[in-house]
């Protein structure tokens, strides 16, 4: 069921940028913020990373943008291209399910350092579904001021 949430929410970050240009997907919600598509797609890239890669499977790398640990870089999307972020973003996707799927059970612990303590599978799939269902909420946003459309 974890899973099936999970996979649901990345699946909606994708169906909310489908068929924008980069010129789009770099469109701020609400000028001076620097909220944009383009920037969601790169911090679930990070977020994936962050938790299943770091946290879970103990993996010492730096973020996807970042080598300083700046969770803010991935929404600095000047100049950047829609592509590379979305390739990144699906390689991470698939790298963290790849440790769901080859760890015995939900009960495999991690260690989150931002937090400074033991994490279990089973609380990263349901924070990292939390985290896409909170950005989904400004996914549909984004989109709707983009081009109108609206829904799940």
């Amino acid at each position: 069921m974890l899973r099936a949430f999970l996979d649901f929410q990345r699946a909606t970050l994708a169906m909310k940028c489908e068929g924008l240009s980069d010129e789009d997907l770099s469109r701020r919600s609400a000028p001076p913020s620097t909220l944009t598509l383009l920037g969601l797609v790169r911090h679930m890239a990070d977020v994936e990373r962050t938790w299943f890669r770091r946290a879970i499977a103990g993996e010492d790398i730096p973020l996807v943008w970042s080598d300083q640990m700046d969770f803010q870089a991935a929404f600095d999307v000047s100049g950047v291209s829609g592509q590379p972020a979305f390739l990144a973003w699906q390689a991470e996707a698939e790298h963290s399910r790849q440790i769901e799927l080859a760890a015995p059970s939900l009960d495999v612990i991690g260690y989150q350092p931002r937090w400074d303590e033991d994490v279990s599978l089973r609380l990263v799939m349901l924070h990292v579904t939390l985290e896409y269902a909170r950005h989904n909420g400004h996914a549909d946003l984004l989109r709707e001021a983009i081009d109108g459309t609206v829904g799940a």
